[in-house]
């Protein structure tokens, strides 16, 4: 459910050298930028199918988003392992509401993705309201940064992200005033776990993806919501590049998660949330020819 194309076909980063560099070193990726036919080429030879998306943080940090065209037509290219989501910069106003329209009905995107810090804004702030109703009415999947941030981490002032903006409790409102909006919380929300528990607890809207951590590091109660009524919430993500696939299932198969568990982690859950199912795609399967079949779910970033 998670996985970062950090660099278009132009190569353009998806964020400033600074950002990029430090955050290589906080994760200690040995991949950084992979384009999206190579992030294609392991996932199809893991036997997985991805979720890929960019963030559109143009306001906050001065530099302009990787081409969710491009993003989107790397896909079709690849449509038996990706699926794309699409990205808006909610501080644009009225602009990120006509931008989430062509990307969902023109580009067919299957959902969107929000970094709250380092898109600098509050989710839960009455002026965002405008996209969040937009969103609920196109019905499409949101993925929301939550927790500790890798982005910034390690420089001065972390580069002026700034924490507050994914505390999972932002969403909560979120949820409530939406509740046709499907909510994913990416990451365990350290250090605010027990609050994320409690809203996809309370929330049937709201899920959690597991990305960004080693499942050897993610909080008890986590495991141990996962392994009973979040069981058919969380979403298995790694944050490729910065997380490969690899380690984190190796990681993961140490938990001490039911057998019955697992697969609805790995796969299942993820296919009803996106409307994968046999039968469910429908038409907008074809739309950008994203859909894909007969593959193992997976993700990063």
């Amino acid at each position: 459910m998670h996985v970062h194309l950090e660099k278009d076909d132009h190569g353009h980063v998806a964020m400033p050298d600074d950002i990029m560099e430090a955050s290589s070193k906080y994760f200690k990726a040995e991949e950084r930028t992979p384009s999206i036919d190579r992030i294609a080429e392991i996932y199809r030879g893991q036997q997985m199918a991805a979720v890929v998306f960019t963030v559109d943080a143009s306001t906050q940090m001065g530099h302009e988003p990787n081409s969710i065209d491009d993003l989107v037509a790397g896909c079709a290219r690849n449509n038996d392992v990706l699926i794309p989501f699409g990205s808006v910069d909610p501080r644009q106003g009225a602009a990120a509401l006509t931008e989430a329209r062509r990307q969902a009905e023109e580009l067919g995107v299957r959902g969107f993705k929000f970094h709250p810090s380092v898109q600098g804004f509050d989710p839960s702030d009455e002026q965002f309201r405008p996209l969040w109703d937009e969103l609920e009415r196109i019905g499409l999947p949101c993925i929301f940064h939550t927790g500790q941030n890798g982005m910034g981490a390690g420089l001065p002032g972390g580069r002026g992200i700034k924490l507050k903006y994914s505390n999972p409790l932002l969403l909560d409102e979120v949820a409530a005033d939406h509740p046709n909006l499907p909510i994913i919380m990416a990451h365990p929300s350290v250090p605010w776990q027990d609050e994320a528990n409690s809203i996809a607890t309370h929330k049937a809207n709201v899920y959690i993806d597991l990305s960004g951590w080693s499942p050897k590091y993610f909080p008890e109660s986590l495991v141990r919501q996962s392994n009973n009524v979040l069981s058919g919430k969380v979403l298995f993500g790694t944050d490729f590049p910065l997380i490969t696939a690899e380690k984190w299932m190796k990681a993961f198969a140490e938990l001490p998660l039911k057998d019955e568990v697992r697969p609805g982690i790995l796969k299942d859950n993820a296919v009803r949330l996106l409307g994968l199912g046999a039968g469910a795609q429908g038409n907008d399967a074809g739309r950008s020819g994203s859909a894909p079949g007969g593959t193992t779910a997976g993700g990063a970033a």
